[in-house]
C-alpha cells in the first residue's frame, strides 16, 4: 500500500503522530489521538511512537504507519503501512492531506544561525509591495497580513506546517517566506516544500545540545541547498548565499541551480557599499545583475544590510524589479526584538535584540561600537544578557567573553533558565570573565527585571544599552512555567 492509497481509502481520516516533542518537535501525543486517524509511529529522542500503537488502535485508528511491524497489535483490523522512514511518510501524508498548498506559491526558505527572521520580514515587505502577498512562518509567529498565529518553534511539525500553508493559500498568499531551522531540516519537516529560493545567512555555534558538532549542524543547513533542485518546481531555482560567512564556500548546489552571493566584495553578485550609518538607520549602494540602486534602511547595523541583500536576492529571483525592493525596504521600520530601538525621554539609545549566541552578540556589539565611532560618541555601551537553561552549556562562557569584549559595562542576568538553577547558569558564563571584573566592569543578578533596571540606572544620556537574548519574547520560562515578561515593556516601564 502506498501513502496516497491510504487517503484514497480513508479520505476523511485525520493525521496523528507521536514522538517526544522536545527532541523531535512532533506535537501530536497520545492524549490527542482521535478516532478514524492515520497514526504515524515515529521514534523520538525520549519516546517511541511504536509504544502507543495499542492505544492508537483502541482509540479507533483506521491505519498505522510503522517502521517495526512486529509491534502492531495482533488484533488490529485496519490497514498497516511499513516504512523505513516514518518521518518522510508523515511529511508526504501531511502535504497530500492538505492538497500540497506549497506548489501553488513561490516559496522562499531562509536558513542560518542569525538573521532568519529579519530576512523573511524584509522579503515579506518586498513581495507585498510587488502585489505578491506573502505568508511568513518563523520564530516570532506565523502570519499573513493581519492574520496571526502564535508559535513555539521556528519551523513547526509537518502536519501543522502543511495546514498553515493551506491557510495562507486560502487567504490569498502568492508567496511564502519560511524560516528553516536545522532541526526542521534534520527531521525532514520541510521535505515536501518545493523551494524556489534558498537563502543562507550565516553559521555560528548554536544548537550543539542537539547536533553533535558544528559539522553536523552545517550539514543539516546544507541539506536545504543540496536538495534545492530536486524539490523545486522551477527549472532553475536560486541559492542566495552570504559570501562573508566562512561556511559559504561549503554550501553545495546542483549545477542547474542559479547561485548568487552577496557581500561587500567585488566578486559578489549582489555587492553592497555602505554610504552612511547611524543610530537612525543605514544607507547603502547595491550592485546587482539587474542594475544598481541606493537603499535607505531605517534599521541599525551592517548585519541588517546583509539581511536586506538576502531578501533582495530572493525578490530578484522572483522577477521583482529592483526599484520595488528600494521602495519596500525604505518603509520597513524594523522587526520586533531585532535590534529594536526603545524610545525613551532619558536620551539613552536602548536596543532590544534576540542575540543569544556568542557570534550574534559579537556582531551586534561590533556594529553598535562602529556607529559610536563614526558618530564621534564616547559614551558608554552597556550590555545586558543571559544564557538559556537546558541548552548548550559550552556557549555560555563564549557569550560572556563576547559581551565583555564589546562593552564598557556588562550586566549578566537570566534569560530563560527553564529547569536549571539560574545561579549555576551565571557561574558557567562567568568562567571566562577576567579575575576582578565582578563589581567593576561586570555585574550579576539572576533577576532579569533587576538586571535591566541596574543597566538603565547606570546609563547616562547618550549612552547605548543593549538588552540581548530574548528579543521579541513576551515571557520568561522559569522551571516549566512561562511568566509574562517583555524586555521592551520593562524598559518602557522603567524609563517612561
Amino acid at each position: 500500500m502506498t501513502l496516497r492509497e491510504l487517503f484514497s481509502i480513508f479520505p476523511t481520516a485525520k493525521l496523528g503522530a507521536f514522538a517526544d516533542e522536545h527532541v523531535s518537535s512532533l506535537c501530536f501525543d497520545s492524549r490527542k489521538l482521535e478516532p478514524k486517524c492515520v497514526f504515524v509511529a515515529i521514534k523520538g529522542g525520549k519516546s517511541d511512537g511504536h509504544d502507543y500503537l495499542v492505544l492508537a488502535a483502541e482509540k479507533g485508528a483506521l491505519a498505522l504507519v510503522v517502521q517495526d511491524e512486529s509491534k502492531v497489535p495482533k488484533d488490529f483490523l485496519g490497514s498497516v503501512l511499513v516504512t523505513q522512514n516514518p518521518r518522510e511518510a508523515l511529511n508526504k501524508l501531511a502535504a497530500f492531506y492538505f492538497g500540497e498548498p506549497a506548489k501553488s506559491m513561490f516559496c522562499v526558505g531562509v536558513t542560518g544561525t542569525n538573521g532568519k527572521t529579519t530576512t523573511t520580514y524584509m522579503a515579506e515587505a518586498i513581495f507585498a509591495e510587488a502585489g505578491k502577498p506573502a505568508g511568513v512562518v518563523g520564530t516570532i509567529n506565523h502570519h499573513f497580513q493581519d492574520h496571526i498565529w502564535k508559535t513555539e518553534m521556528t519551523t513547526p511539525d509537518p502536519v501543522s506546517f502543511q495546514e498553515r500553508l493551506k491557510q495562507f493559500k486560502d487567504l490569498g498568499a502568492k508567496t511564502v517566506a519560511l524560516e528553516v531551522s536545522s532541526h526542521a531540516l534534520d527531521q525532514a519537516r520541510v521535505d515536501e516544500v518545493p523551494f524556489d529560493v534558498a537563502v543562507f545567512t550565516n553559521l555560528s555555534r548554536d544548537h550543539l545540545d542537539y547536533h553533535k558538532d558544528m559539522d553536523e549542524y552545517f550539514e543539516a543547513k546544507n541539506k536545504l541547498f543540496r536538495d534545492l533542485l530536486s524539490r523545486s518546481t522551477k527549472p532553475q531555482p536560486t541559492a542566495v548565499i552570504n559570501d562573508e560567512d566562512s561556511y559559504a564556500k561549503r554550501i553545495g548546489t546542483a549545477s542547474r541551480v542559479r547561485r548568487w552571493t552577496y557581500g561587500p566584495s567585488a566578486h559578489c553578485d549582489l555587492q553592497y557599499t555602505i554610504l552612511s550609518q547611524g543610530f537612525g538607520g543605514t544607507k547603502f549602494l547595491l550592485k546587482t545583475p539587474f542594475g544598481s540602486a541606493e537603499f535607505q534602511l531605517l534599521m541599525v547595523g551592517l548585519h541588517n544590510v546583509a539581511n536586506a541583500c538576502g531578501a533582495i536576492g530572493a525578490a530578484l529571483a522572483a522577477d521583482i524589479p529592483l526599484a520595488t525592493c528600494v521602495s519596500a525596504l525604505a518603509k520597513l521600520r524594523g522587526v520586533n526584538g531585532r535590534l529594536e530601538a526603545v524610545p525613551n525621554p532619558k536620551g539613552v539609545h536602548v536596543f532590544v535584540d534576540y542575540a543569544h549566541t556568542d557570534d550574534a552578540l559579537h556582531t551586534v556589539l561590533h556594529y553598535l561600537n562602529d556607529i559610536r565611532r563614526q558618530s564621534g560618541i564616547s559614551n558608554k555601551l552597556i550590555t545586558v544578557f543571559g544564557c538559556g537553561g537546558d541548552r548548550d552549556k559550552g556557549k555560555r562562557p563564549l557569550m560572556a567573553k563576547a559581551a565583555m569584549a564589546g562593552s564598557d559595562l556588562v550586566v549578566l542576568t537570566s534569560d530563560n533558565p527553564r529547569t536549571e538553577d539560574p545561579e549555576k547558569i551565571l557561574d558557567d558564563a562567568m568562567a571566562s570573565a577576567p579575575e576582578g571584573s565582578l563589581g567593576n566592569k561586570l555585574c550579576r543578578d539572576a533577576d532579569r527585571n533587576r538586571g535591566i533596571q541596574k543597566a538603565l540606572d547606570l546609563a547616562a544620556p547618550g549612552d547605548v544599552v543593549l538588552i540581548a537574548g530574548k528579543g521579541h519574547e513576551d515571557y520568561q520560562q522559569i522551571g516549566i512555567t512561562k511568566i509574562p515578561f517583555s524586555d521592551f515593556n520593562v524598559v518602557k516601564e522603567i524609563l517612561g
